[in-house]
């Protein structure tokens, strides 16, 4: 009988070096450093402004007689010192919410215009068009707000006195040119159509083709596509597009002083003469102000710098806090 010999067992492989980490390339460590570096740069850069504003408006508060969130004058050379934000509150405040108000329902209505219902031909020469708008200084528009667009606005004032007056906001009881906190909110939502409109349309032209083609499937209009593909998708841009129109609206400067005929007196008459906003009582009294004066419009600017900050963290808040908004669920 053949004796059986034990099959050859090869020996095992040499147990494979471990390979050392990878250390990364050094184009991504000097990215990540430049990266990193320009965060912090930002960070200190906006630490740096604001302890400069509160440093000066330190010193200008701690002399005010009046109360700096309630007084209705500004007189910081006065004796005693009297003055207030309380007038250039209510103005920037009135007057981005007009500007809103009318903007950002009229750009998000051309957005869409552009990314799905126009034909190709026109949305691209339409698109580029508004994009230049948003170029355009501020001056420019302040001069053709002064010139072209107050003499107009008095026929459509009357107008809303006469069918709206009951409503106290619209009711006009002075006479004289429009240079009214309506006035100045119509020119900033003019001046804010472009930044909300090339938002809104690059995120309305990000919505998955493959939403909207299932939507039409369906049976779905191009309304109804819009309505439950298309805005549940753009809603955080909406919301951002927003907020970019208005921090431009509540820092506008030369446009609004070229337009409104300021006074400190509050009035919800939004179609009489009047009021004021920070932007604008910042460069119409800087020039002349002395040492004070200038610390306290600076004061009045650290109050500008908070509720721009305020603005935007609320917009960031409701984005985070709404998984709706996110557009994950389109």
């Amino acid at each position: 009988m053949a004796s059986t010999t034990p099959l050859d067992i090869p020996p095992a492989p040499p147990e494979t070096r471990a390979r050392p980490k990878s250390t990364g390339r050094a184009g991504d460590k000097i990215f990540l450093s430049l990266s990193r570096g320009s965060g912090i740069l930002l960070l200190v850069i906006m630490a740096s402004i604001a302890v400069f504003l509160s440093y000066r408006a330190f010193i200008a508060i701690s002399k005010d007689e009046g109360n700096f969130l309630t007084t209705l004058d500004w007189n910081p050379a006065g004796d005693p010192p009297v003055f207030g934000i309380a007038v250039l509150l209510f103005g920037t405040v009135v007057s981005s919410i007009i500007a809103m108000i009318i903007a950002v329902p009229i750009a998000v209505g051309i957005a869409l215009f552009i990314s799905h219902y126009a034909p190709r031909k026109l949305a691209a020469p339409l698109a580029y068009v508004i994009d230049l708008l948003a170029a355009v200084p501020s001056i420019v528009y302040g001069i053709w707000g002064a010139l072209v667009l107050v003499p107009y606005l008095e026929g459509l004032n009357l107008w809303l006195d006469q069918f709206f007056g009951w409503t106290y906001i619209f009711e006009k009881t002075e006479i004289g040119v429009p240079r009214s906190l309506f006035t100045v909110g119509i020119l900033l939502a003019i001046m804010i159509l472009p930044i909300v409109t090339s938002v809104s349309r690059e995120v309305f032209l990000q919505v998955p083709k493959m939403n909207e083609e299932a939507a039409l499937a369906l049976g779905a209009t191009r309304w109804e596509v819009i309505r439950l593909s298309v805005l549940p998708f753009g809603r955080s841009g909406i919301i951002s597009a927003s907020m970019l129109g208005l921090g431009r609206a509540l820092g506008e400067t030369m446009a609004v002083a070229t337009v409104l005929s300021p006074s400190f007196l509050i009035s919800l008459h939004v179609l009489n003469h009047g009021g004021g906003t920070f932007a604008q009582n910042i460069a119409a009294k800087f020039g002349e102000a002395d040492e004070f004066g200038r610390d306290a419009l600076i004061a009045s600017g650290l109050v500008l710098f908070v509720l721009t900050l305020l603005v935007n963290g609320a917009a960031r808040l409701i984005i985070a806090r709404r998984k709706e908004y996110s557009g994950a669920n389109a």
